[in-house]
């Protein structure tokens, strides 16, 4: 791998509702310190020098707010490009992966609404894949116990079994792939669904689709701290660790 090709490019998929959080702006635009999530989630990438490029797929009628939105915060130094999403996560990832040059071969897919991770956690990403792997993932141990049930929404659940906790991880973000690999499973996917894809059980990250299509997906340390705001008590949670990191002049 060339020095220009060892360089990352991340995207970022932001064209999300994020309806959990409440009524209101969108999820990526909702303030964290008195800073949007996205602006957090898009600094946490500059801050890496595995990252030279950062995509961010904003919502298709809110380009150029969000191109005012970053260029108003001084992120600087970066190369920070912003591309209209589409209507799922998944199409957003696709636009955002058309919009690197073809020369980077290391992709790294982190959601807005993680505006806390730290650069360790990219360098370790991206790192991993410099090293050979196809697909990463940071992820945690479980603190809790868990239960497979069978669905019954709104009444009682019967439980089906107790998964070993020691061999579950609570997967994270960013996501770090070979470029190639991740365009390819894009691409299986998007014909997956023009045939139909009836059927098909739903994926709700890009390792998950390099699951499907036989790729070797691997974990490295994730971090307490890249937890994901979704709902109002991860915002008062995500406040507390910013106010921490704010007095300790960490951040």
């Amino acid at each position: 791998m060339n020095a220009s090709a060892a360089v990352a490019a991340a995207v970022v998929p932001a064209a999300g509702r994020g309806e959990r959080l409440g009524p209101g702006a969108p999820k990526a635009l909702r303030e964290l310190g008195g800073v949007p999530l996205l602006v957090h989630a898009v600094r946490a990438l500059a801050r890496s020098r595995a990252v030279g490029l950062v995509v961010v797929a904003a919502p298709a009628d809110g380009v150029a707010e969000v191109v005012a939105l970053l260029d108003s915060h001084g992120l600087d130094g970066k190369d920070i490009r912003v591309v209209a999403g589409g209507a799922t996560r998944q199409e957003s990832v696709r636009l955002g992966l058309a919009a690197i040059p073809e020369d980077v071969e290391i992709v790294l897919v982190h959601d807005a609404a993680r505006p806390l991770v730290p650069v360790e956690v990219v360098d370790a990403v991206a790192a991993a894949v410099r090293a050979g792997a196809v697909a990463v993932v940071p992820a945690v141990p479980l603190a809790d116990t868990v239960k497979r049930v069978e669905s019954n929404p709104g009444g009682p659940e019967p439980v089906l079994d107790t998964p070993d906790r020691a061999t579950l991880r609570a997967v994270q973000t960013p996501q770090g792939f070979d470029r190639a690999t991740l365009a390819e499973v894009h691409a299986k996917a998007l014909a997956e669904e023009a045939a139909g894809g009836t059927g098909v059980p739903p994926v709700t990250d890009d390792a998950g689709l390099v699951e499907r299509f036989g790729g070797r997906v691997v974990v490295v340390p994730g971090h307490e701290e890249a937890f994901k705001v979704t709902r109002p008590l991860d915002l008062v949670l995500a406040e507390a660790v910013l106010a921490r990191r704010r007095a300790a002049d960490a951040y």
